[in-house]
């Protein structure tokens, strides 16, 4: 994840940064993220441009930590933390996928890539801790594994008669899992309790 979505500890940073996510999020609402410009979000959040550029590079920088918060949150519901002793928290990453999907509106394009990127990174940090040689890179494999998460909670709510998201789970788990097995870690780098 990059530096700006990274926790602070400053609150004056952190105060900033919840304005502008949630600035970003309420106009959200109402258009569509290519008609939002970051004076728009600048406005909402009650902040100068000079002060949004001290805090994200653009908007799709800002998206991505509003996706990553949300998302984080839902995994914190989930207890899903990264320890690298279980490979049942694959079905906890997925069940918060489901569920940041289910929540949606709508899936604009940006937000497709600021939700897969989050779940890529998730898995990739997990799966650096516990490297083995194996030759495949762990950026293809966590790329693999989000895209194909990602696409399968997709199809999902594509459902007309939507079984419950535990039980998706299972199947993209089943999936998914050889990925894992043929990956350069411990398929376990994700931990939910």
């Amino acid at each position: 994840m990059n530096e700006s979505c990274q926790e602070i500890v400053d609150p004056r940073i952190r105060r900033t940064r919840r304005l502008l996510q949630q600035a970003l999020e309420k106009l959200l609402t109402t258009r569509e993220f290519d008609k939002i410009s970051v004076q728009d979000i600048s406005e909402a959040a009650t902040v100068n441009r000079a002060t949004f550029y001290d805090h994200y590079s653009d908007k799709f920088a800002l998206l991505n930590c509003l996706v990553a918060a949300r998302f984080q949150d839902l995994l914190a519901a989930r207890r899903v933390r990264f320890d690298g002793t279980c490979s049942s928290a694959l079905k906890a990453l997925v069940l918060g996928v489901c569920d940041y999907l289910a929540e949606q509106r709508q899936m604009e394009p940006h937000m497709e890539s600021a939700v897969i990127g989050v779940v890529r990174g998730m898995i990739l940090e997990g799966s650096k801790r516990h490297r083995a040689n194996t030759g495949v890179s762990a950026e293809m494999m966590a790329g693999t594994i989000s895209w194909a998460m990602y696409g399968a909670a997709l199809e999902w709510l594509k459902m007309p008669n939507r079984p419950p998201s535990e039980e998706i789970a299972e199947t993209v788990f089943a999936l998914v899992s050889p990925i894992f097995s043929s990956a350069p870690h411990d398929a376990g780098a994700i931990h939910a309790s």
